[in-house]
């Protein structure tokens, strides 16, 4: 069984079991434009919730991706050095930017569901 949860710095973190994936919503890469550039971190670093876990550019900014929670880095998604426009075609499939083997079940819990994120999105614009 997998779920999705999102955080206010435009993350989504797919869970399942103990692994989490990571990326970026597709409200943020519409509010970056043409993403050209995507750094991962490297399988086996340690990652705590709320620290700098990848970074993405594009032709308007650069910024950084967050972890919406803690965990070891298990898998990247090299597909995007190389084409990183993936992440614009599909931010919540083909664009992800890493795995997790989370640490903590319960932070998932803290984070906002799908109906909250929207909500959430609404009030920005």
């Amino acid at each position: 069984m997998s779920d999705i949860r999102y955080t206010k710095d435009h993350e989504y973190v797919r869970l399942d079991g103990d692994v989490a994936t990571v990326g970026i919503t597709n409200h943020a890469q519409e509010q970056l434009g043409d993403i050209v550039f995507v750094e991962l971190p490297h399988v086996g670093k340690s990652i705590e919730q709320g620290a700098e876990a990848a970074v993405v550019e594009s032709v308007k900014a650069a910024s950084e991706v967050y972890a919406p929670l803690s965990g070891e880095v298990i898998e990247v998604n090299g597909a995007l050095e190389g084409e990183p426009a993936k992440v614009n075609a599909d931010p919540l499939g083909d664009g992800w930017f890493l795995k997790l083997r989370i640490k903590d079940n319960s932070q998932f819990d803290t984070l906002m569901d799908e109906a909250a994120y929207n909500a959430f999105v609404a009030t920005l614009s």
